[in-house]
């Protein structure tokens, strides 16, 4: 029995365990880059997904079955989930701050210009435009979902949120794509280091909002949501919508800007 309506959380294996994976999963990201050999990478990936799932499966049963998600524990954690989000978006501004660095003054090993010569940049009006099209259209259908769950519309909630796993999907192909076909790579100067690092962390954090919405689907069909409690939910639109943000800043400067 306890006096608040604060929950203690209990010992937790996950913390330390998605720590030395993601440790492990870094260090083979760097063996991949070095020999092309990707098996353990993918390996390391596959655990993260399968911790990420565990651990929320955890807090699923608090908040579920448990009732331990108290209107107090809900403001927290959305306060929680909002520094998340402002130590996500501080993250890419590092490589923001990179990419205007070299590109609005390239030194001499740059050939004093930007792009980099020899370097072929990509169409704005092709592959990114698209892409540009696609996310914007999810965090449509995204806003679509939560609205109608909002009016306990179950249907068209969880039909507009099936387009936007199907839409982040659609993007993610078409950046696997785009990255074979490309005519650089990490390796071709400053450029090539900055295209791949920021629009590749950008494409692992719409793998993960997908994920993160194919949960609030399966959540979904097994009713653990209702009109007044889907903070899950919420915590997923709220991600996929700075995915969305990021991205446009994304393709503004180093797709069009810098081009």
């Amino acid at each position: 029995m306890k006096n608040h309506q604060f929950h203690l959380v209990d010992p937790s294996p996950w913390p330390l365990i998605i720590s030395f994976i993601i440790l492990n999963y870094t260090s083979m990201s760097i063996l991949f880059f070095n020999t092309k050999f990707n098996s353990p990478m993918v390996l390391s990936l596959m655990l993260i997904i399968l911790t990420m799932f565990s651990w929320w499966k955890d807090v699923q049963r608090e908040s579920t079955f448990q009732g331990n998600h108290t209107s107090s524990v809900m403001i927290s954690m959305k306060y929680g989930m909002i520094l998340f989000i402002t130590s996500e978006v501080l993250f890419f501004v590092s490589f923001f701050w990179s990419f205007f660095h070299h590109s609005l003054s390239p030194n001499h090993e740059l050939g004093l210009s930007w792009p980099p010569m020899n370097i072929n940049t990509f169409n704005p009006l092709s592959i990114p435009l698209l892409n540009t099209i696609i996310l914007l259209t999810s965090g449509v259908s995204v806003t679509w979902a939560h609205a109608s769950m909002c009016m306990g519309n179950w249907n068209q909630s969880m039909k507009s949120l099936m387009i936007t796993v199907a839409l982040g999907m659609y993007f993610s192909l078409l950046q696997i794509y785009e990255y074979m076909s490309s005519p650089f790579a990490i390796s071709d100067s400053v450029y090539g280091s900055t295209f791949f690092l920021t629009t590749g962390f950008h494409g692992i954090h719409v793998l993960i909002g997908t994920l993160f919405l194919v949960n609030v689907i399966v959540r979904m069909n097994k009713m653990h949501f209702s009109v007044n409690h889907h903070l899950g939910m919420e915590m997923a639109i709220w991600y996929w919508h700075f995915v969305d943000v990021v991205w446009l800043f994304l393709y503004m400067t180093i797709y069009w800007w810098g081009k």
